[in-house]
């Protein structure tokens, strides 16, 4: 995509200057959020440091980074409405963006394959705000065969003890399983935690992918030394099923804001050469996504 008219900094990013690493055509990122203001946040719902984080804005970054592809996430903030997802997959472009939705226990079928026609891929269940005994696990393994029959995936965002807990419906989840922010494992332990195990488990059962996403999250902050070493550990065990995301507008950041030119040079570390990154921003999110 042309950086022409790109004004520094661009929204949300302390994105200064494009990435060293010129990003393959059809590269994707594959974990980004939506907050518009003109839609309402869920009841109840906690607040976030970004106010506003368009897809017009987002624009400006795909200009920035060189990708032309992305996943659209749809927040917490937002309950299990959607619109601010599926208004984005359009103005982004149907072809190009592809979305993942936050959904109620008791969705219909219907209901399920209407956002599936409508660009959504997958079911998101974020719970680091909860307690691990809440129903909302339940609600994943029973919603995991209706999403595999749909060719549609549940994606887990879940607390590292949360992992643990639930280790073993984890491992009974009959679909598709991404795990977000390579499971959230904490800094000063990261691998050394038991969910690493469980995670590292499921994805070798050929059904569990990774987003190398969140490098900032649990750490100490840049360079993301202890963030760099799981993402490694995972793409060497699976390339094929790792996808990478900017995690923009970074809702959780309170202070310093990420460079996301940064975020997309951390590639290379990962995936080393030219047909690894095809790999990783390319060929394995056109499987996960677009197949």
């Amino acid at each position: 995509m042309p950086q022409s008219n790109l004004h520094f900094p661009v929204p949300n990013s302390a994105g200064t200057a494009p990435p060293r690493l010129r990003v393959p055509p059809l590269a994707c990122d594959c974990h980004m959020h939506i907050f518009d203001p003109q839609r309402p946040r869920a009841p109840g719902s906690t607040g976030s440091v970004t106010d506003q984080a368009t897809a017009a804005d987002y624009q400006q970054v795909q200009r920035l980074l060189g990708t032309t592809r992305a996943v659209v996430v749809t927040p917490r903030y937002y309950g299990t409405d959607n619109g601010a997802t599926l208004d984005a997959i359009q103005i982004l472009g149907r072809e190009r963006t592809r979305g993942v939705a936050v959904v109620a226990p008791d969705i219909s079928d219907r209901e399920l394959l209407a956002l599936r026609d409508a660009g959504i891929c997958g079911v998101r269940y974020t719970t680091p705000h909860v307690t691990a005994d809440n129903p909302v696990f339940g609600h994943a393994a029973a919603l995991a065969p209706r999403l595999d029959h749909l060719g549609m995936h549940l994606q887990l965002h879940w607390t590292p003890a949360q992992t643990v807990v639930h280790a073993d419906l984890i491992h009974r989840l009959a679909c598709t399983v991404v795990i977000d922010h390579m499971g959230r494992l904490p800094k000063g332990i990261g691998m050394a935690h038991p969910a690493y195990d469980v995670i590292r488990r499921r994805l070798d059962d050929g059904r569990t992918w990774i987003k190398l996403s969140g490098w900032y999250l649990d750490t100490e902050g840049a360079p993301y030394a202890d963030r760099g070493e799981i993402a490694t550990s995972f793409a060497q065990a699976a390339p094929e099923r790792m996808v990478w995301g900017t995690d923009w507008p970074h809702p959780n950041m309170k202070k310093e804001m990420p460079d996301d030119g940064i975020l997309v040079d951390y590639v290379p570390s990962i995936a080393t050469t030219p047909e690894l990154q095809e790999k990783l921003l390319v060929t394995n999110p056109n499987n996960l996504y677009w197949s």
